[in-house]
């Protein structure tokens, strides 16, 4: 058995220091109030059982809680009070050091914590430790000197999470939504070097794949471009080509006795359009290459989604166009990347997104062949996900990407506020909501299971905790707000100067972009079905416990609206995409209410308002159910099924797509893609436990090295592929199938 040490390193557990701590702390008292070495050893029996039962490795603290605990039920509390103050004692020598520990540790490769903290970012390498050790800097400036004390103290003990507080310390906000257009279209500066208009598509890809370098440098989070803002210059391709292969034929015709002009014409048309689908096929194999093979300055490839939304094109042409782009995507994103084994697998970027809409949802529509084939690559590849264009109308008025992999903008109201053009965009349009160009400021997530628990089943006392945890929540999203406001746009030239997100002149503060609904910024949560569990005993699916359910969503969203109505920023509601908070969480609520059958006997807590991952739900009704709460999370949220090997039954993943535009805003369907680059198996790895350690294991020749295999399984909206943490280890494991 393992336990995790302060600096997030490994270690074996040894009972006889446990003995030995308890044994100073008993000879530092009378002798009187001593206890006998019968009692040290039954303690020391107790908490090792314990540990060895959590099916996890114990973090030093939650020992130390544990051998508290087993003292004072020895009734040795004068012991008690000198290992707490022993324990106290040493976190004072502690504070002074622990960054420059946790800053060795990753040097070093052996902080576990952090190797587990995000699946796509590999801890090994030179450019993410770099950037490890500045968060850890920053992270310590944070809460040391820019955050309330009582802010920090309710994340360190899970109670909220404040997120990315390793970047606060600099002025950048989260996700945004890039104004690709308006750079393409109009001119960038990248780097010092001014970037005129392209001249063809597959200048405007690899001038796209900069820009998307450039942003993701700039910020933390995650950022969305638009295929729509590529396709007018396949047309400028095509009028190009059409020239050069013209001259190509003036040549060659009048060599050619008897032909026609309008086979001659049939025939330029022709062999344009097939050069023109080669420019475009080499422009989007570009865009995934060059985004799957960057290192952005903080170590990973950028997080980027791409949308592709046939309702976008302005003109006919332009659509079909997008059309042509659309399903070259999907074809390159079906056939996967070669990994260094030359072997074709799962890539996790960029995310692919999909807009059903009327002209693709039904057999005999004019894009129905781009569905089908954007189920052919989610049953292989776990993308396209889905965005329902009837439902977001409805329910939101407008259709637009999310930025990242789930948070939603508010619908545009600065427009319809004749607030104007204030991010100086070129291609505004007076009276057009505007999206793109639009950002998020940060979030801050409630840890819902915690409000319950501390209430101890009261729900009068639960809406008064609720309400002082929301007002928490307030302070810290404000101090977002106020670190960004003062924000010169020389700090980011290619957000704030040169159309990323605005064009603002040097020296400019962005503080008008933080007001009128042109940004947003969120209140996360997470645990909804633990949180509902635990005051009514019941899953919150259970008709008679939805009500609480449907009750704390409006609460939250109340909450936004006040604060929304007091300061004019756009507050909204969350569903966290919980990845390494999700162990955190758990744990934390495990140290302070002990394990509570079906609400704190897991090492995760369940993400936003999903139905939990062991509940036994076809895949239709946790689409329907999941609806109302998406409806209620206008923030951000994803639902999604778990399915099989669909490879074979691509009219079930049908049906669930067409299923989805009529019912949800956005889903997504999960299946497996590994491989085993030991013996070549391309199953799925299976996780099993070892030492009380979860490890995943090749099923057909056993292989546990992670660094010889391929998994990818999306945990928080994005697929991740460098493994997780034991908490999103477990969760992964307990899944059951919807289908």
């Amino acid at each position: 058995m393992t336990i995790i040490k302060r600096n997030g390193t490994e270690a074996v557990f040894e009972s006889e220091k446990i003995a030995n701590a308890v044994t100073k702390a008993n000879n530092s008292v009378s002798e009187s109030c001593r206890m006998t070495a019968a009692q040290i050893q039954e303690i020391t029996e107790a908490v090792t059982k314990t540990c060895e039962s959590m099916g996890h490795a114990p973090a030093v603290e939650e020992i130390q809680d544990l051998v508290e605990r087993q003292i004072m039920a020895q009734g040795a509390f004068d012991v008690a009070k000198s290992y707490i103050t022993y324990r106290y004692t040493r976190s004072l020598v502690r504070r002074s050091n622990t960054t420059d520990q946790k800053i060795l540790s990753l040097i070093e490769c052996c902080n576990e914590e952090v190797k587990q903290e995000n699946s796509n970012k590999n801890p090994v390498v030179n450019s993410t430790q770099r950037d490890y050790m500045a968060g850890e800097v920053s992270r310590d400036i944070t809460e040391r000197l820019l955050l309330p004390p009582d802010i920090v103290e309710a994340h360190k003990e899970g109670i909220i999470h404040f997120h990315d507080s390793d970047y606060f310390a600099q002025h950048m906000h989260n996700c945004d939504l890039v104004n690709l257009e308006d750079m393409l279209q109009n001119g960038t500066v990248i780097s010092g070097t001014l970037i005129e208009r392209p001249h063809s598509f597959s200048t405007a890809c690899n001038i796209a794949t900069q820009i998307i370098a450039q942003v993701a440098s700039n910020q933390y989070g995650g950022q969305s471009i638009s295929l729509t803002h590529l396709a007018p210059f396949v047309d400028i391709s095509r009028k190009k080509i059409r020239k050069q292969v013209e001259k190509e034929f003036q040549y060659i015709y009048t060599h050619i006795c008897g032909t026609s002009m309008k086979s001659y014409d049939e025939a330029l048309d022709q062999i344009t359009e097939e050069r023109v689908r080669d420019e475009i096929r080499r422009g989007v194999q570009t865009i995934q290459y060059q985004i799957l093979t960057l290192l952005t300055t903080n170590g990973q490839t950028p997080f980027v989604t791409v949308y592709m939304y046939l309702n976008e094109a302005r003109s006919e042409q332009e659509k079909k166009d997008l059309a042509v782009i659309i399903q070259e995507t999907l074809e390159q994103r079906y056939e996967g990347v070669k990994n260094e084994c030359g072997v074709w697998v799962t890539p996790a970027f960029p995310k692919l997104i999909y807009v059903l809409e009327e002209d693709n949802i039904r057999e005999g529509t004019p894009y129905w062949y781009l569905t089908q084939l954007a189920a052919k690559c989610t049953a292989r590849r776990l993308v396209p996900d889905y965005i329902s264009e009837k439902k977001m109308l409805e329910l939101k008025g407008d259709v637009y990407t999310c930025m990242g992999c789930r948070s939603f903008l508010t619908p545009d109201r600065f427009t319809d506020a004749g607030v104007g053009n204030i991010a100086n965009a070129k291609n505004y349009v007076p009276g057009q909501h505007k999206y793109y160009g639009r950002f998020n400021q940060g979030v801050v997530t409630l840890n819902l299971p915690d409000v319950a628990l501390s209430s101890g089943g009261d729900k009068d006392k639960f809406w008064d905790i609720l309400d002082e945890r929301l007002e928490l929540c307030h302070r810290a999203l404000l101090c977002r707000h106020e670190r960004l406001k003062g924000t010169i746009s020389d700090v980011s030239p290619i957000l704030w100067q040169y159309g990323a997100l605005a064009r603002l002149e040097k020296g400019e503060v962005i503080d008008k972009l933080l007001f009128n609904g042109y940004s947003t910024i969120s209140l996360g949560y997470a645990g909804l079905y633990e949180c509902v569990k635990y005051m009514t005993g019941k899953s919150h699916t259970d008709p008679d416990a939805k009500p609480f359910a449907i009750a704390v969503m409006t609460r939250l969203n109340d909450a936004c609206k006040a604060w929304k109505t007091a300061s004019n920023v756009d507050f909204s509601l969350y569903g966290t995409p919980l990845e390494s908070t999700t162990y955190k969480f758990a744990k934390a609520l495990q140290r302070r209410f002990g394990v509570i059958p079906g609400v704190t006997d897991k090492n995760y807590i369940t993400n936003s308002y999903h139905v939990h991952v062991t509940e036994e739900i076809n895949a239709f009704e946790k689409l329907r159910f999941e609806s109302e709460f998406q409806a209620l999370s206008p923030g951000g949220a994803i639902s999604y099924v778990e399915v099989p090997n669909m490879q074979n039954n691509l009219e079930a993943v049908l049906r669930v797509i067409q299923f989805i535009y009529d019912n949800i805003i956005y889903a997504e369907l999960n299946t497996k893609s590994d491989y085993c680059q030991e013996c070549g198996w391309d199953g799925e790895i299976e996780i099993v436990e070892e030492d009380g350690k979860l490890m995943w294991r090749c099923p057909q020749c056993g292989n546990m090295d992670q660094t010889k295999m391929n998994v990818a399984r999306r945990t928080c909206g994005y697929i991740g592929s460098q493994f997780w943490n034991q908490g999103r280890t477990q969760e992964i494991r307990d899944r059951v199938l919807h289908l």
